[in-house]
């Protein structure tokens, strides 16, 4: 019997999920070293071109699945993989050291790699770094088929499995949206990092921040994933198993419950109406938002449509998934952030320069102002697309009026462009402001005065005010929602916003904790958006309270002195009127 243990990191995305663990990006071959005969060089060399061949059909086959499910552009990535396939030099360089050398093919070929793939790490030029990884991954695939290795995707995989990886990229999580994962457990991260946003939108439970999980995981061990608490069980013994069984089938019988309120308003018991909407990251999402009764798209992030490829989206391309989602949601408002690459989230085609704080560099509006080429082609799409449905606009990372201006003169530009073509929009389409760095949150009342509203970015809010790295796990404990200054801050904007006749909402990850939003509308906050799946739990806490009540409960906060006791307080308060 497998040794049971359990590992401990940070509560990414509620929920409990069971299942074989499947190590990403851990895949190791032991490649055997056996000399050979001249006589076996011919045998040998045949069995390196069929890998060649098999390769070559193993990866136009994905190029045609992946076309069919997400357009030819984004199959274009894979011309890369089939260019490798056909580089004479590597090829001649195998056979020559074969017939050389003498040893059997796999090890010939996994030194040629080593050696290719040395040389690519050091040159400068991000693009032909960028030709490392294309390098690698042919190289694994053709290994596989010299050593007869089986390799599934996850794509092929059947059975429920749950992604064990040091980290991964929003590409990878991108990529993992409809496919056989039950939940995700990362070495690093933290809970408001791309991996914990992702698997609250693809609704499955996850842990991040475990430190070592891919060193102490293997492959098929048996996981009990509890996302609430951040704890990850390997191999448990029958009556662990049986016991998270009994909590995992309890949590599908309440959130059969709470689905019971999902076509609900988010509605006070004394009248007073919230918007409650949904974040999304592709538009796929959009049957699982309505299913949970969102009341629109309070965040579009675009930047998800930028990855898995290495060219630009045309503006056809931004155009058609813009009128997808606008007329899917009709008469909801759908509210698109534009591109907000950066930090943790790059593409290689920008020739982005490595920075030291990535989060304070060069990203976000900051990108699309230096990039008004890119910024355009976005904008024109989404104001083409505004003729559809209820298209709203939204900058991210506003840091003060000047962005704000210089964002709305480019859109301005972009706006007549179309007027003097005779392209139609809608004249009237509101353009708001992201409030998530604390310069932007301190001038709240100047930028009120040039926006059309506010929503409250907190992942990012949180970070900046408290000098927190949110995908770090070795610093989230000091990662508080509920802390004093974040609290007074977010009060200010609201009423910043308010007395300058704009509406305020809230897009960050603080929007979908039901205790938090006891507090949210306690400040009178207009509209929250979250994951689809927190949408029925926190009506129901909505629909559960008095205006008044929440007032109360919102002014006693502002009189406690940690984030602790913010929390602690708000806990209670809810757990009282859920009874």
């Amino acid at each position: 019997m497998k040794k049971s243990f359990q590992l401990k990191g940070i509560a990414a995305a509620a929920g409990i999920a069971i299942g074989p663990a499947y190590l990403m990006g851990k895949e190791e071959f032991a490649i055997p070293k056996e000399p050979i005969t001249e006589k076996q060089i011919p045998y040998q060399i045949q069995l390196f071109e069929e890998a060649l061949i098999a390769t070559r059909r193993e990866i136009k086959d994905l190029q045609t699945r992946i076309s069919q499910e997400m357009g030819h552009d984004a199959a274009e990535i894979f011309e890369a993989h089939l260019l490798v396939l056909e580089d004479r030099i590597l090829i001649e360089e195998v056979i020559s050291r074969l017939k050389r050398e003498r040893f059997n093919v796999a090890y010939i070929f996994s030194e040629v790699l080593k050696k290719y793939i040395g040389v690519f790490s050091k040159i400068e030029d991000e693009y032909l770094k960028e030709r490392m990884s294309d390098i690698n991954d042919v190289g694994r695939r053709i290994l596989r088929h010299l050593l007869g290795k089986e390799h599934k995707t996850l794509e092929e995989i059947k059975e429920k499995i749950i992604v064990v990886a040091h980290d991964l990229s929003p590409s990878d999580t991108a990529g993992m949206y409809k496919k056989n994962v039950a939940a995700l457990v990362t070495d690093i991260g933290g809970k408001t990092s791309h991996t914990a946003i992702m698997a609250k939108s693809i609704e499955i439970p996850a842990v991040v921040g475990l430190g070592e999980a891919t060193l102490k995981i293997k492959s098929g061990d048996l996981l009990i994933v509890d996302g609430s608490m951040g704890i990850v069980i390997v191999n448990p013994d029958k009556r662990t198993l049986y016991s998270y069984q009994k909590e995992e089938a309890k949590i599908k019988t309440l959130t059969k419950k709470l689905f019971a309120v999902k076509g609900l308003p988010a509605e006070t018991l004394d009248g007073r109406r919230l918007e409650i909407a949904a974040n999304i990251e592709l538009p796929d999402e959009i049957e699982a938002v309505k299913q949970h009764g969102a009341e629109g798209i309070g965040l579009y992030r675009t930047e998800y449509f930028y990855m898995n490829r290495k060219d630009l989206p045309s503006e056809e391309e931004h155009f058609r998934a813009y009128k997808y989602v606008a007329e899917a949601m009709r008469p909801y408002s759908v509210i698109i952030r534009t591109l907000d690459l950066g930090g943790d989230k790059f593409i290689s085609q920008f020739q982005v320069p490595t920075e030291m704080l990535p989060f304070l560099g060069w990203r976000a509006i900051r990108f699309c102002l230096a990039r008004p080429d890119i910024f355009k082609v976005q904008l024109r799409a989404i104001l083409r697309a505004s003729v559809y449905g209820r298209l709203k606009i939204m900058y991210p990372m506003i840091s003060g009026i000047e962005e704000l201006r210089q964002a709305n003169k480019i859109f301005n530009e972009v706006r007549n462009e179309l007027k003097q073509k005779g392209i139609p929009f809608d004249p009237n389409i509101e353009v708001g402001t992201m409030i998530e760095v604390p310069s932007a949150a301190m001038t709240a009342d100047l930028l009120a005065k040039e926006t059309d509203f506010f929503s409250i970015g907190t992942n990012d809010l949180i970070q900046y005010s408290l000098a927190v790295d949110r995908s770090n796990e070795k610093v989230a404990y000091l990662y508080e929602p509920t802390h004093p200054a974040v609290l007074r801050m977010i009060k200010n904007i609201i009423e910043a916003g308010h007395a300058a006749g704009i509406w305020v909402g809230m897009c960050g990850e603080m929007a979908s904790e039901p205790a938090f939003a006891l507090l949210l509308l306690g400040f009178d906050l207009d509209e929250l958006s979250m994951p689809s799946f927190n949408i029925p739990e926190v009506k129901q806490v909505i629909r559960s309270v008095t205006s008044k009540q929440a007032h109360q409960i919102a002014q006693e906060a502002l009189t406690l002195t940690t984030g602790k006791e913010v929390e602690q307080f708000s806990q209670k308060k809810l757990r009282e009127i859920l009874k």
